[in-house]
């Protein structure tokens, strides 16, 4: 399933939620066709919202540029398969951009 498909680029969460971000991108990419990155997105950040409270966000996709503030220990970008995954907890203070 998800063993050695995952390559983090750059994050600081927590190892576990790490782990439980890359689980939740390669289960919605059982549930949903790899070129379907608005409902794999939203399957992700409706899965975060559930298990870590409410504010995240999600990008999914091949080719994207983005610029946002996070809350410290919320973010993480990594590959899996062919398709790129960001996702984050927003803040409107935090000095960590991405």
């Amino acid at each position: 399933m998800l063993e050695g498909k995952a390559l983090i680029q750059d994050t600081d969460m927590p190892v576990k939620m790490q782990m439980q971000a890359m689980t939740c991108a390669s289960q919605a990419l059982d549930l949903y066709d790899a070129i379907d990155c608005k409902s794999i997105a939203a399957h992700i950040k409706k899965e975060f919202d559930k298990r870590y409270g409410g504010g995240w966000q999600c990008v999914v996709g091949s080719q994207f540029g983005c610029f946002f503030t996070h809350s410290k220990g919320t973010f993480i970008y990594f590959t899996l398969e062919t398709l790129q995954f960001v996702i984050f907890k927003g803040s409107s203070s935090s000095p960590s951009n991405h």
